[in-house]
């Protein structure tokens, strides 16, 4: 009898190994311990921080025309509060850190660079000009072309794109003697952590002129 309620028990447990658990998210809200922990990566000031930044970044290849998706990068509350750490003066300490966070919702940001091309350049068409190919028929690219890309995000491939409550943007430019030469944009896309459900998120990226690009992020991997 025994021995057939421990064969019961172990077919039991086989059938639950066997069933694939859904994948989570990463961890949200944070514990103390993580959030020391956050705080110590910060504190270090040096290349680990930036290497465990940029784990949170995927870099893309240029495409052959059109503007080019440089990066897009998926920023966790993990990651936001050891940047935070970082930026802070001589003396803040964990404890200030962790009395902080409790006061705090925890958000995740979505970082994405673009960057101007050959193809996508500094200067445009005039719009309401004739297309002669004279040098006269073209204008400088406005700052803000960074609101001709449609960017939306979507989370365990459902729709509709979920919607972030904070959603700005910026010119980047290279400054020398010469001036300031507009080289792309920053945009920036908030949301808040318990948002995100399980993997996979994905950020999809339409640009005005090339082909659309997609980046999926295996939340399961990202602290």
């Amino acid at each position: 009898m025994a021995l057939t309620r421990l064969r019961c028990l172990a077919c039991f447990l086989a059938v639950l190994l066997a069933i694939p658990l859904p994948s989570s998210a990463f961890d949200s809200p944070l514990s103390d311990t993580a959030v020391r922990q956050a705080y110590f990566m910060g504190q270090r000031h040096d290349e680990s921080l930036a290497r465990f930044l940029d784990s949170y970044t995927k870099h893309l290849p240029q495409p052959k025309t059109g503007p080019h998706v440089a990066s897009v990068s998926f920023f966790t509350p993990y990651a936001l509060l050891a940047e935070y750490s970082s930026t802070q003066a001589f003396g803040y300490s964990a404890q200030q850190a962790e009395i902080e966070h409790r006061r705090q919702v925890e958000t995740v940001k979505i970082v994405v660079v673009i960057r101007l091309t050959e193809s996508y350049s500094t200067v445009m068409a005039n719009p309401t000009g004739p297309t002669t190919g004279n040098p006269a028929e073209y204008v400088p690219r406005n700052s803000d072309f960074w609101r001709d890309f449609e960017i939306q995000v979507f989370n365990n491939d459902k729709q509709p794109p979920m919607m972030p409550f904070a959603y700005t943007g910026a010119p980047d430019y290279v400054c020398g003697d010469g001036g300031c030469t507009l080289i792309g944009a920053t945009v920036n896309l908030e949301f808040l952590a318990d948002a995100f459900s399980a993997d996979p998120a994905t950020v999809q990226i339409d640009p005005p002129e090339s082909d659309p690009v997609s980046v999926d992020f295996d939340l399961s991997v990202l602290r």
